[in-house]
């Protein structure tokens, strides 16, 4: 027992003890972790056929093979792709994004270029070449059924992390440089799900473990909940804020009061009568 004891306290026992966790730790990781799309979920017919697509209306911007291209001044005409996986390629291409119609300080949401088939043929070329987010599945986009708890779970999610651009109630909001958050409004959940999974241009990364797929779900929940409420106080000025609410008060309500009683000084009675002392 004594010396048992004496080798339970070797001081690398410790050490061993440490190694052990850790290597429990990844084994159990490895198991449980969300897989990234790969070129083992999609076909070899997709994954050929968006080669050639990328080749006609990608390359001239990400290079052949998606490694990017790199300016003289250090900059790039597009980044390399390698790596961002099938969400990225769905999210930028399937909300009209790429390709960009030209350089700016952001790509601006518009009518796609390329049909569903196209833009999965794409995906599926794009997640070929590294592992990275998959497309979500069906399960974290239906939010038709969500509970009041998770609408609220959703909206306490999305004030912590999403009002200070996108507005609480999703309208969008200026950024310096040129840049903008854009609104919410009619966009899919599928490309809410895949812009928070992917962070597009300046948009923060939040991965499936920083917030699961169920909180997902419940942040897509609030923003559909709330682009469904009717505005109760009358019209509600696109919910930009109170200083555009401040701005449309002081145009159309103070400025409209001062022109009717401009109007109503030009056009009210006007007396005839001369004063005393007045030339006949």
């Amino acid at each position: 027992m004594r010396t048992l004891s004496t080798r339970r306290r070797h001081p690398l026992a410790g050490v061993f003890v440490i190694l052990g966790a850790l290597g429990i730790a990844a084994v159990l990781y490895m198991a449980f972790a969300p897989k990234g799309a790969t070129a083992d979920t999609s076909s070899l017919d997709d994954i050929e056929a968006g080669r050639e697509l990328f080749v006609i209306g990608c390359a001239s911007c990400h290079g052949q093979n998606a490694e990017g291209i790199i300016t003289s001044s250090g900059g790039n005409y597009g980044p390399s792709l390698i790596g961002v996986g099938a969400a990225a390629v769905d999210f930028q291409v399937g909300t009209g994004r790429m390709p960009m119609a030209q350089s700016a300080p952001q790509a601006p949401r518009k009518t796609p270029e390329y049909n569903d088939e196209e833009t999965k043929q794409l995906a599926a070329y794009i997640a070929s070449l590294a592992p990275g987010p998959a497309i979500p599945e069906d399960e974290y986009l239906d939010v038709e059924d969500a509970s009041a708890d998770e609408i609220s779970l959703g909206g306490e999610f999305f004030r912590t992390n999403c009002t200070a651009c996108h507005n609480s109630v999703g309208a969008g909001g200026a950024l310096p440089d040129g840049r903008y958050a854009p609104t919410l409004e009619g966009v899919s959940a599928k490309h809410i799900y895949e812009a928070m999974q992917t962070g597009p241009q300046q948009m923060p990364v939040f991965s499936d473990d920083v917030i699961t797929p169920e909180d997902k779900r419940a942040v897509i929940a609030y923003i559909k909940a709330v682009q469904d409420q009717p505005n109760y106080g009358g019209f509600g000025g696109g919910g930009i804020g109170p200083v555009a609410d401040g701005v449309w008060t002081w145009l159309f309500g103070i400025g409209g009061l001062v022109g009717f009683a401009i109007w109503i000084a030009a056009h009210g009675t006007r007396s005839t009568k001369k004063p005393k002392g007045a030339q006949q």
